[in-house]
């Protein structure tokens, strides 16, 4: 039996040397066979013998999937077993720790506070702890999806409960999802994970299209579900495929052979119209027309309309930004350079990790189509602001 396996036996469900000589090691407890023989052969032939060792998602990846589950469903008395893996599979206490944080957001503080309790005595038992937050700089959320994502909640649930909007955008997404103690990635995974497992899934395009932009492939994926049906059981699971299949048909994932067919997507003008995130802009900056290719493409874009004196703040972009301008007079500047005029109908091409900013002229509004690729999930990251001084200060060159 491979490492998994192993592992599991000599921890807690160790086999005995008759059980060892079968072809299977032995991983159920004695009792399951003597209750439930079926469920111990299943136990040890398909769960372990075989979804475990599937090279679609590594031991770590279904240890975090499985704690998940375990703990966005309640399943207490199974959670320390598994933190006990998790940690084999070289899930670190910080990682444990946070897919708990997070889950307490997803599934409620009881489940969570739960799951604290379970975790604490594997880790005292190995000498870990106590545990603080990482000092790591913050995630930076890509901000034409952020945008989008805030406007969608400002209207739809802001109107009847302004108090649970403010949170989202404030706590949840401002907060939680830009903590660096847990990967993007594996912030995604365990969320759509729960999700799965809780039954909801309304909630999964988002979570499921946010996942794969954070670098979840799409087998990944679908291992994700496959490995949730054994612990939150097969409706759960097969529910949510159909769903993730509209989620990979809508980002026209790439077809083999001569042809192929997928929807042309029309985003209607002004389509998606919001304030863009005051964290990342100065003035008054509108955000419409998002969009976003479906894989293999990486590319994503928007509309972005400045009022006079708005701009951007500093940022970079990993494979570099394309800026159609659309009307009106703005200003585009690299750090260290002089500051650009532009005017509608020019195309301004920045390369990656360049540092600049751009936006309106102080006395005439600007609007620009802006395009750009995304590296492993982002296409932005954004840095400090643009003082009014520094705005102000260096000669504008045509």
């Amino acid at each position: 039996m491979k490492k998994v396996a192993a592992s599991i036996a000599m921890t807690t469900l160790a086999a005995t040397g008759s059980e060892g000589a079968e072809h299977f090691k032995r991983v159920a407890p004695q009792a399951v066979y003597e209750t439930a023989p079926g469920l111990g052969q299943f136990t040890d032939e398909v769960l372990f013998g075989e979804v475990w060792d599937r090279a679609e998602l590594s031991p770590r990846d279904r240890s975090l999937v499985t704690i998940a589950v375990l703990v966005s469903t309640g399943k207490i008395a199974q959670t320390a077993s598994h933190v006990g893996r998790a940690l084999d599979n070289g899930v670190s206490p910080e990682e444990v720790g946070e897919l708990i944080t997070q889950l307490a957001f997803y599934s409620g503080w009881p489940n969570a506070m739960s799951a604290v309790n379970e975790a604490k005595k594997v880790f005292d038992e190995r000498g870990v702890g106590p545990l603080s937050s990482s000092n790591g700089d913050r995630i930076e959320l890509e901000a034409a999806t952020e945008a989008s994502r805030k406007a969608i909640v400002d209207s739809n649930v802001a109107p009847t409960a302004a108090a649970l909007a403010e949170l989202t955008n404030r706590v949840l997404f401002g907060g939680l999802w830009q903590r660096p103690d847990l990967a993007p990635r594996d912030r995604s995974m365990v969320t759509i994970a729960a999700l799965v497992a809780l039954g909801q899934p309304e909630q999964l395009p988002f979570h499921a299209n946010r996942a794969m932009d954070n670098g979840l492939s799409r087998s990944e994926a679908a291992e994700v579900i496959t490995q949730v049906a054994f612990y939150a059981g097969w409706p759960r699971a097969m529910s949510a495929v159909p769903v993730l299949k509209k989620v990979l048909e809508g980002r026209v994932a790439a077809v083999t052979g001569p042809t192929a067919f997928a929807e042309i997507n029309v985003v209607r003008a002004g389509e998606g119209r919001a304030d863009a995130p005051e964290q990342y802009f100065t003035g008054n900056v509108e955000t419409s027309g998002f969009f976003r290719g479906g894989e293999p493409a990486r590319v994503g874009g928007a509309t972005v309309s400045f009022a006079p004196g708005a701009r951007t703040a500093w940022h970079t972009h990993p494979l570099g930004q394309t800026l159609f301008i659309i009307s009106g007079s703005g200003l585009v500047q690299m750090e260290g350079g002089p500051k650009q005029q532009v005017s509608a109908g020019d195309v301004v091409w920045i390369p990656a990790h360049v540092r600049h900013w751009h936006g309106a002229s102080r006395n005439e509004a600007m609007s620009h189509f802006a395009v750009a690729e995304a590296l492993d999930g982002s296409s932005v990251t954004w840095l400090e602001k643009v003082s009014d001084r520094d705005y102000a200060s260096v000669a504008v060159v045509d």
